[in-house]
Order: C-alpha cells, then sequence, then structure tokens
C-alpha cells in the first residue's frame, strides 16, 4: 500500500541548445534566460526573478529564435533540442534597449534608493534592478520620452513596515506574484485595464488598511523600489551584509543583516532550504529590538535593602533604583561564587539552572555541561518543557526519535496534511506558505483545532472540535481505519508492536458514540479517516494544541498510532511532525538542555550512557533525573527539611516571570530564592527578582549553530558587537564555570565556539557526526542524522526501521483523561494561551521591535461575537478574566473562529499577563503545564493597563486599530 515514488523517475534530462554561438546545456523544460543564467550568460530582466513563476510581461528579456518570425521573451521560452537562439543580435539588442529606455523615462526623479555596496553605485542605482540594467546596456533616456512621463501617483505611508511609491512602478507583476504565489497571501492585485491599471491592495485600500500581513514578500520582489521597507528610504550604501538564520520561531529561515554604521538596517531572505527566500513579518522587520535602548549593557547588583517585591513587575519601571552598576569581576564573583557557596553549604540538590532555547546549540551544550559537573545535578531544563515536552516523550517511546520524521517542504509530496493544533500562519507563517502552496496544487488540509484560523479558508474539511476533546477525536478515526479495513496489514506484521492492544481498546471510541464529545458529527470523522488511510501520502503536523494539556503525551501517541496503522510513515510526503517552537528548542533540547537526559537523549539513568559521559566530561555525574520548569518552582518553596529544596538558580535567555504558568505561584518562587542569576538583553521580569543580572548578546552578535524543527543544523554569523559592557553568552558561561571550579579551556575565535561544537558534536556522535564546524561554514545548513563527511543528511527517517531498539513502532492506546479543571457554574468559559503572528512568547524581543509593536501594540482578549452580545460588550470594551488563580483586566477583540464558550489570549503582553490565570497541572509523562485549557468567568469592566510600548512604536496608534 502507498508505495514510495521511484528515485530515478525525479531524474532530469538534459537538452543542447545554442545561445549566441555558445552551445548551452540545458534541462529539460528549463527556459532560455534560466539556462543562461547557469551559464553565466547575462540576458537583461525585469518581471523574472528565481523561485516565481514565469510571467513575461516586461519584455526585456526578449531574444531572436533561428526560423521564427517575433522575438521571445526568454523567461518563459523553454528550450529545444538544436535551438539557435540571439540575445545580443541587433534586433533583440535594440528591442531589450527600447524596453528599459521606456521604463526609465516613466520612472520619478527621485526614486527610493536601493541598497549598495558603495555610493557610486548607489548614485546609479537608485530606481534598483531598472538602473543597474539601464546602466548594463548603456541605456540613456531621450528627452522627448520623459516628457510623456505619466501623471505623479501619491505616496503610501501607511503601513508602519513598508512605503508605497507606484510613480516607479513598472507593472511587472512580481509583487502580485509573491502576495499570491509565493505566501498566498492575496492581498495584492491589479485594478482597472490598459493604461490605467494599476497595483492595489484588497480594494483598493491603503496598504497600512489592507489585511497585509507584513511578510514583506512584495519588497523583496519588487525590482524598482516602487514598494521599500521604509527604514531604507533615503541613502542606501550599506557597510556589509551577513548571512545568518532567523532568531524567532522553529522554521530556521535563512536571512542575510544588511548593517549601516554598525545597525542592522534591513533584513532580507534568502534561498535557504527552509524557507526559499521567503520570510514573515518578524524576520524582516522584527529586527531592531537589539538596537532598542533598554538594552542591558552594564552587569547589575541588587542594592542592598531592596526587597524582591513579585507584586511590582512591570517591564517598563525604571530599574535604577533596584540595581547599581557593577564591574564584570564583581558582578561574577557574586554570581558563580555565590553559587558555589550554596552548593558548598547545602549540596549538589540545591541549584538549578533555565537554559535558553533562544540561543545557540554551543551555549545549551555548555550550560547543560555546566549544570551537571559543576551544580552537581540535573536540575537543568528550559522551555522545551512548556511546548513539545509531551511530543517528545511520546516520540521517544513510540518511534525511538524526538524529532521529526519529514520536513516541512516534504508537504508538496503530501496529497493530504493534517494540521491539529496549530495556527501556522501565525506561529509558522513560513512554514505556513508551504501548506498553502500544497491546497493550491491539490493538496487536501484537514484542519483540526478548537479554533477556526485562518488556514481553514485553504482545507478541504475543518473540524473544529472541542477544547479537551483531542483523544476522543482521534480515537473514532483510528477506529474507522481498524473497523472498515483500511489499515496496512503489512506494516503493521512487519513494523509495528502492541496492533492487537490498540485494536482492542478503541473498541469503545467509534465514532458514533464520540460525536457528541468532540462535537464532529460522526460521518465526517469517518470521512477524513478513509481518506488519510486511503490516500497515496498523508502527513501529520501539530503544535502545541496537542501537546499542553495533562494528556499532551496521549494526544501524541494517537498520532503515532494513526500514521503507524495506515503505513503512512518513512516515505516522502508521509509522515509526523510536532512544530518546534523556538528557533533552537530542536537544538537545545537535542544538547542536552533536559533534566532526564544527556546529549542526544541519552537518559541520564541508563548505566551505560552514565558511564560514557562520566568518562567523557571526567567527572562524576548525578544518576537521578533532574526536576522540570515547573517542579523547580515548587522545589524552591518546599520547607527547609526537603533535601531537594532548591536556594539558587542560573537563568540565562528564559523569562519564567512570565512564561511559567500560575505566574503569582512562580514569580513568589522566584523571589524566595537565596540567590537569583539571571543573564539577558533586557531587564525582562524575570530579571527584575534577580540578585545579579548579567548583560548578554544578542543572536545577530554572536557566532554559533541552532537546529530548526526540520533537523537542520544551521550557521548563524555575527554581525555587531554587543552594545557597552555586553559579552557573549557563551564567555559569560564559562567565566560562571570558572567560579565553580571547573577547569574548562575552549580556545579558538568567538570564545571557542568551534572547540564547543567539536566536543557537543562527539557528545553527540550518533547524529551529527559528519555536519562538522567547517562543513557548516561551507554549507550553511545540513540536516541530521549524518554520520559522515560524505553523508548528505536524511531529511526523511524512518524508511525502513524505527529507531527504537527493536526498530519497530510501538503503538501505545490511549483513553479519555479530562482536563485538570473543567468549567462550572463559577468559571464557565475555558481559556486557551498561545502566540500570534507579531509577537514571541513572552514578549520581551518584539515589543521592543518598532514595526511589531506598531501592528499589535497592545494586549486583547478574543472572544466570539455572541458571548459578546450576551456580556454586553463590544469591540474595545475592557472586561476582566478571573480563574482560581488570578485575573487579568483586557481589551476585547471579536473572533467568531473562536467558539462559543472559549476564550483566546496571547501571553506576550506583561500588563495582561496571561499566566496569571493558567493552570500548573501536569502532563504525567511530559510534565507539561495545561496551557491550552483552564475554567474563567468574564466580568464585564474593570481597569486595563494602557501601555503603548517599550518607547519603540508609533502612539499615534490608537486601539481601534489594534482591535479591528
Amino acid at each position: 500500500m502507498n508505495a514510495p515514488v521511484n528515485p530515478k523517475e525525479l531524474e532530469l534530462q538534459t537538452v543542447e541548445f545554442k545561445l549566441d554561438g555558445q552551445t548551452i546545456v540545458s534541462y529539460e523544460g528549463e527556459t532560455i534566460l534560466k539556462a543562461a543564467k547557469r551559464h553565466g550568460i547575462d540576458i537583461p530582466h525585469l518581471c523574472f526573478k528565481d523561485g516565481y513563476r514565469p510571467d513575461g510581461n516586461c519584455r526585456a528579456c526578449v531574444v531572436e529564435i533561428n526560423g521564427e518570425r517575433t522575438l521571445a521573451p526568454s523567461c518563459c521560452r523553454s528550450a529545444t533540442p538544436g535551438m539557435e537562439v540571439k540575445a545580443n543580435s541587433e534586433r533583440a539588442l535594440k528591442s531589450q534597449k527600447l524596453v528599459l529606455e521606456m521604463l526609465l523615462s516613466d520612472m520619478p526623479d527621485e526614486g527610493f534608493k536601493w541598497v549598495g555596496d558603495t555610493k557610486e553605485e548607489e548614485q546609479k542605482n537608485q530606481h534598483g534592478e531598472l538602473s543597474t540594467w539601464a546602466a548594463r546596456m548603456d541605456v540613456t533616456v531621450r528627452p522627448e520620452l520623459k516628457a510623456l512621463r505619466r501623471e505623479k501617483v501619491s505616496n503610501d505611508v501607511s503601513h508602519p513596515a513598508m512605503a508605497v511609491n507606484l510613480d516607479a512602478c513598472i507593472q511587472c507583476n512580481r509583487c502580485v506574484r509573491a502576495c499570491r504565489e509565493e505566501q498566498v497571501n492575496d492581498v495584492i492585485g491589479y485594478a482597472m485595464r490598459g493604461a490605467h491599471s494599476e497595483i492595489i491592495f484588497d480594494l483598493n485600500d491603503p496598504m497600512g488598511d489592507s489585511t497585509c500581513v507584513a511578510c514583506g514578500e512584495c519588497v523583496q520582489a519588487c525590482p524598482t523600489g516602487a514598494l521599500m521597507p521604509k527604514g531604507l528610504i533615503g541613502s542606501q550604501t550599506v557597510d556589509r551584509k551577513v548571512d545568518s538564520v532567523c532568531p524567532f520561531c522553529g522554521v530556521g529561515c535563512q536571512i542575510t543583516y544588511n548593517v549601516k554604521d554598525e545597525k542592522i538596517v534591513s533584513v532580507e531572505g534568502r534561498d535557504g532550504p527552509a524557507n526559499h527566500n521567503r520570510l514573515c513579518v518578524k524576520g524582516r522587520f522584527g529586527m531592531d529590538y537589539i538596537h532598542n535602548p533598554q538594552r542591558l549593557t552594564k552587569p547589575l547588583i541588587r542594592k542592598a535593602g531592596v526587597a524582591k517585591d513579585e507584586a511590582l513587575l512591570e517591564g517598563n519601571q525604571d530599574w535604577s533604583n533596584i540595581f547599581r552598576e557593577a564591574t564584570w569581576e564583581e558582578a561574577l564573583e557574586v554570581a558563580g561564587g555565590g553559587l558555589k557557596k550554596l552548593k558548598d553549604q547545602y549540596g549538589n540538590k540545591v541549584l538549578a539552572g533555565f537554559g535558553s532555547a533562544k540561543g545557540s546549540n554551543e551555549e545549551a551544550y555548555l550550560f547543560q555541561k555546566l549544570v551537571r559537573t559543576g551544580f552537581g545535578s540535573n536540575n537543568v531544563d528550559h522551555c522545551t518543557r512548556l511546548c513539545h515536552a509531551s511530543s517528545v516523550a511520546a516520540l521517544l517511546e513510540g518511534v525511538g526519535s524526538g524529532a521529526v520524521s519529514n520536513q516541512v517542504n516534504d508537504v508538496e509530496h503530501s496529497s493530504l496534511i493534517l494540521l491539529i493544533g496549530s495556527n501556522p500562519t501565525a506561529n509558522h507563517p513560513v512554514a505556513a506558505t508551504w501548506f498553502k502552496n500544497a491546497a493550491k496544487r491539490g493538496a487536501k488540509i484537514v484542519l483540526c483545532d478548537p479554533r477556526k484560523t485562518d488556514i481553514a479558508k485553504h482545507a478541504w474539511r475543518t473540524m473544529q472540535f472541542k477544547p479537551d476533546s483531542d483523544v476522543a477525536m482521534l480515537n473514532a478515526m483510528i477506529y474507522t481505519v481498524i473497523e472498515e479495513g483500511l489499515a496496512d496489514k503489512e506494516f503493521i506484521a512487519n513494523r509495528a508492536n502492541n496492533f492487537e492492544a490498540l485494536k482492542e481498546n478503541i473498541k469503545g471510541y467509534s465514532p458514533e458514540a464520540m460525536a457528541p464529545i468532540c462535537g464532529i458529527p460522526a460521518e465526517t470523522l469517518r470521512e477524513v479517516a478513509r481518506e488519510f488511510a486511503t490516500t497515496k501520502s498523508a502527513m501529520i503536523l501539530w503544535g502545541m494544541g496537542v501537546s499542553q494539556h495533562v494528556h499532551g503525551t496521549d494526544n501524541a501517541r494517537c498520532l503515532i498510532a494513526l500514521v503507524s496503522i495506515t503505513g503512512q510513515i518513512g516515505k516522502p510526503g508521509s509522515g509526523l511532525h510536532p512544530l518546534r517552537g523556538q528557533n533552537n528548542v530542536q537544538g537545545a533540547s537535542d544538547a542536552g538542555l533536559i533534566p532526564m537526559m544527556f546529549p542526544n537523549y541519552q537518559r541520564v539513568d541508563n548505566p551505560e550512557a552514565h558511564a560514557w559521559f562520566e568518562k567523557f566530561w571526567d567527572t562524576p555525574l548525578d544518576k537521578k533525573p533532574g526536576y522540570t520548569v515547573v517542579e523547580i518552582m515548587h522545589k524552591i518553596t518546599a520547607p527547609d527539611s526537603d533535601p531537594d529544596k532548591i536556594r539558587g538558580m542560573y537563568v540565562e535567555g528564559e523569562n519564567p516571570a512570565m512564561s511559567d504558568p500560575d505566574l503569582n505561584h512562580a514569580r513568589h518562587a522566584l523571589a524566595s530564592l537565596d540567590l537569583l542569576v539571571v543573564q539577558d538583553i533586557f531587564m525582562t521580569e524575570t530579571a527584575l527578582l534577580a540578585d545579579v543580572v548579567l548583560p548578554a548578546s544578542a543572536w545577530p552578535e554572536k557566532v554559533g549553530t541552532a537546529s530548526n524543527t526540520d533537523r537542520m543544523v544551521q550557521m548563524g554569523k555575527k554581525a555587531i558587537n554587543p552594545p557597552g559592557d555586553a559579552k557573549p553568552d557563551l564567555w559569560i558561561i564559562q567565566e560562571i564555570a570558572k567560579r565553580m571550579g571547573l577547569n574548562w579551556n575552549y580556545q579558538g575565535p568567538d570564545d571557542g565556539v568551534a572547540a564547543v561544537y567539536d566536543e557537543m558534536r562527539q557528545a553527540m556522535h550518533a547524529a551529527i557526526n559528519g555536519i562538522t564546524w567547517e562543513r557548516l561554514e561551507k554549507e550553511s545548513s545540513v540536516t541530521y542524522p549524518c554520520l559522515s563527511a560524505e553523508d548528505p543528511g536524511r531529511p526523511i527517517v524512518f524508511n525502513d526501521k524505527f529507531d527504537t531498539k527493536d526498530g519497530r513502532v510501538k503503538l501505545v492506546p490511549a483513553d479519555i483523561i479530562p482536563a485538570n479543571e473543567r468549567p462550572d457554574s463559577e468559571y464557565p468559559f475555558v481559556l486557551i494561551t498561545g502566540r500570534q503572528l507579531e509577537h514571541w512568547h513572552t514578549g520581551s524581543m518584539t515589543r521592543r521591535a518598532t514595526v511589531l509593536d506598531a501592528i499589535e501594540p497592545m494586549a486583547t482578549v478574543s472572544m466570539h461575537g455572541e458571548d459578546m452580545t450576551q456580556l454586553g460588550v463590544i469591540a474595545g470594551d475592557v472586561i476582566t478574566v478571573q480563574s482560581r488563580r488570578g485575573e487579568v483586566a483586557i481589551h476585547v477583540r471579536r473572533d467568531d473562529g473562536t467558539p462559543r464558550g472559549v476564550i483566546f489570549i496571547p501571553f506576550a503582553y506583561f500588563e495582561a499577563a496571561a499566566n496569571l490565570i493558567t493552570n500548573p497541572a501536569l502532563d504525567p509523562f511530559g510534565k507539561i503545564p495545561e496551557f491550552k485549557y483552564c475554567a474563567v468567568k468574564l466580568v464585564k469592566g474593570g481597569q486595563a493597563s494602557v501601555f503603548m510600548g517599550y518607547g519603540t512604536n508609533d502612539s499615534s496608534r490608537q486601539l481601534g486599530s489594534a482591535i479591528s
């Protein structure tokens, strides 16, 4: 059933033709222009852009073909065997130059100047690619053509990120294709006809009032400066371009920083394997957070006598009355020396560390090594505990690996894509472009989510199930596959264990019985299950809507069972993909930044693994798994008689005072520590509770690797230096280690980052042995597993066996486990928390980015219009959301995609911190909190905090724009 594609069927055939007398080898179906570019032959072009569908409307690339009467656009015409083409004949050159001259004659005298390498080039290239080609072809505009210039069009500067100057538009259609075909947002189009035709946004709205999501693809596509980033208007000389990888979500988009006067002035997408030039609003317009005036630039020590008062946490408060500046030597002695004193006084169990998924693999590896060899325990964790810990628990149990089986862009080969518990257009926007493009070519998207999100517009079926009913819905689909004889018997017999137990357990989960529980009609459940089982290739991708439940591990077990019994894994377009959240949460987990695993998921209580790492690090190691994020908070408040009571913490690049559930308890715990050391780039809510604050480096200020959701290890390059006396994180970790008595000696540039990576590579030899530092410097991105220098990496795994001991998938039955806290008469609503497009996690970075904060400046709660009517509120009103743990006052936003009886709050806003309300109940296997379900009540009115940003946003953007 569902046999994989034969690779030989995908081999490209070649053809030979002649271009200006030179024999050219072209691939079958390749255009003349593409073949010429591959061979280093220049043909002018404007409407053509690599990766976009050729359109052939500018006619700058016309060539002469022997035997044909008319000139042909080389961007659209495919080469054929024996064809003779002339790109520089008198006739072709005359036509090419005429097109360039006519287009240039219509340009405004002062264009939006382009990014160039020198001042001379800047003067020449004020109309971008058009000016470049005109200069190369020696084209000048005749005065009589300038006199026929079209009527001037007003500029549109209504959008916070981009400026529109249609005076410079040549109607090449690149922006339309960028918006419709690359990003699939359908905002940009054409209006009118002939000489009156023009580019418009939606129904001819100003760009700032349109449905534009500010991905900036149109800006990157525009060849003339008709569309420009606002930050690039004016002088466009840049000092250097630095290739790196995006620091926001787990997609791992490759980017290029444009640096001028030691500031990043703009960001461009690169043709990386995960993004192919595409970016989202955060990656393109969110990088100026690193230049925010609130960056920490000096080590800080809490002033004597200043208490830690969690009730006064405000992310924008003046903290000069709390901390004093210190030298690095003094701060490191208080931090590292203080941690060592606590360990010496109370023993190995009293310290804990939270590392960061926002940093590099090298930092994550070194941080967990510090905790294990310096602190003497396994009390180390990071935000993976709050996002996909339950998914990883199920995957390690079922398939033997905590990573994805297929990469995101493998949906190109999928005939069905099941998205569950994920809002990709907000959380993984570039990944969403792959899904939307797959739907355009005919793939069926099935969206399973309590909220009807934007991707539903592209879905074949949307199953808007009741919150907390994941297992009921998925078991009903598994039941259908088995009952209707649709299971892949050969796959089950050869590659699966425990099928009979699954089959027996599923008997009580018929679609008819589950329909009233999950809210999906039985026939729809059966229809989707049949399609999943019988289609050629089906892939499941999921987000934290699956994992952040007390039954998160069971949810993921069901997904593993569904792909396994249908044979939809281990081949192109078929598999399992938990969409990882942070830019390096995959890599940080791989590197061992978790309490129960050494690097590469070797259990700390496994005698063989334990012995290997004791020898490798040459030190005794604790055999007992450490405590997780939420458990550590409980251990801080444990009685003094508890030998495992936590008394000191080192927090690097994490913000648990915003990200943990039940924040009142978490903040109280952090404030109760004898010593809290925080290493960060801003004065976060957690840093405000610290004894010592160490100013660190942002991602563009360091060299290091990160591993994305696709298992790609990618190189990040340093663009600028950290501000003031801020230091690289890798240096700080090593200095703390030195004061803990560790004798590390990592030599080389950038604080020995290459040496740290090489040690990590040895520790993870079973996954990344073939990915050397030198290879990454050359290739930028390599997929693991990769075991030798010749190994290209494996984008698809489990082709013939799983990573379990016997090579077979373990099917684990799941039963319905209700949420820890159900709605009742006192608390009748369900709260779901999550992220939004413009802001990342706790907002410490994105809310300090000018464009992002201008687009989404304030906290809102999304709720259904009928619930709003019943409560007597309209969009923009304030309500108070209360749970058994806390409350927030917040402005209302209407969203009929949120079901009745449910509300949604993003957790990026300190002034309306959603986690004051959330429930700390844990999944028993992954130890992940239940962020996606708790009972709340809504009260009309309240005093919402009005916070207009960290000094970066346009304060004139009022409430209406935030909630419309």
